[in-house]
């Protein structure tokens, strides 16, 4: 297997990972950063972002991306194709396998290999990502204003983000498969006692509708019950809200991870347990997931390996 020696080894690209290879080329640390599954991360597929700073017009998640990467490569990081398949963190130099076939021996490690949301598994969800279908409603929801949304998720995180597009929307519907929420009492009472918000209790989505866009989900309440009852529900967005699966499987052998998947950090840092490994972005952030915060994390993660270099040497 090919082996190749570096200082810094970005795994995963998006906000996170692209910030941080700026900050590292900037350092003369030589980074070489590994894009992973999907080049760019989740925001590839947002139509569109208005809440990060310096695009006061917006701009669509992929061009905000192909930014990011532009001036990572500007400053010289080596942006490559590959997933990082294998890892074995026991020893240094650390070593990271690419594609089942290169092998990578790296001082340091920026693993930044983001979180993805989960979905119900419906084709039409893919249909319409980006057309009414969205995992982000701090991201997206702004684009519902006074509007008809649906989100489906029964947590803290679903009230929170039911609660958000209350705000925003003039009727949000909370899609429930259980004949009861599983927040915490102190949410349940905020989104019920909401006059925008009602819940469908008992409730699956059996699927989405609409021309080019999102118009409606068709629904089910009480499934498989004698008292079943199919109907359609017009919406103009709906929100996903059950939960999200960090890209740290490959990792979970020598770091600390949570119940969740998330990637344990030290409190303040991207520093994990092992010295020298650091965790940036959402693959360590069950809390806000914005692209703002991960952009921050890979800044983080940058001059914490800028340090750790320069007291081992």
């Amino acid at each position: 297997m090919e082996t190749e020696k570096i200082k810094c080894l970005i795994i995963g690209s998006g906000p996170a990972g692209y910030t941080a290879a700026i900050y590292t080329s900037r350092a003369n640390l030589s980074p070489v950063l590994y894009e992973g599954m999907q080049p760019g991360g989740q925001l590839t597929i947002t139509t569109e972002i208005e809440n990060f700073p310096g695009y006061p017009e917006g701009v669509t998640g992929f061009d905000m991306m192909e930014d990011l990467k532009k001036q990572a490569v500007k400053f010289g990081a080596d942006v490559r194709r590959g997933v990082a398949t294998a890892c074995d963190f026991s020893k240094k130099p650390y070593k990271v396998t690419i594609d089942s076939e290169k092998e990578i021996e790296a001082e340091t490690v920026i693993i930044s290999t983001g979180a993805t949301a989960k979905y119900l598994g419906l084709p039409d969800e893919h249909k319409y990502a980006g057309k009414g279908v969205s995992a982000c409603a701090t991201c997206d929801g702004f684009f519902y204003r006074k509007k008809t949304v649906a989100i489906v998720g029964g947590g803290d995180s679903a009230c929170e983000e039911a609660l958000y597009l209350a705000g925003l929307a003039n009727k949000v519907y909370m899609i429930i498969r259980k004949n009861c929420l599983r927040a915490s009492q102190i949410m349940q009472d905020r989104v019920m006692k909401h006059p925008k918000i009602e819940i469908l209790f008992n409730t699956n989505t059996l699927g989405l509708y609409g021309d080019e866009f999102l118009e409606g989900a068709h629904l089910v309440k009480f499934k498989g019950d004698v008292q079943e009852e199919k109907f359609d529900l017009p919406v103009d967005g709906f929100f996903l809200a059950i939960g999200h699966r960090p890209n740290s499987a490959v990792f979970e052998k020598y770091l600390e991870i949570d119940a969740n998947g998330y990637i344990k950090t030290q409190w303040g840092t991207t520093k994990t347990a092992i010295p020298g490994i650091f965790a940036a972005g959402d693959v360590a952030d069950p809390n806000y997931r914005q692209a703002i915060t991960a952009a921050g994390t890979g800044c983080i993660a940058a001059i914490e390996v800028e340090r750790y270099l320069n007291s081992i040497e």
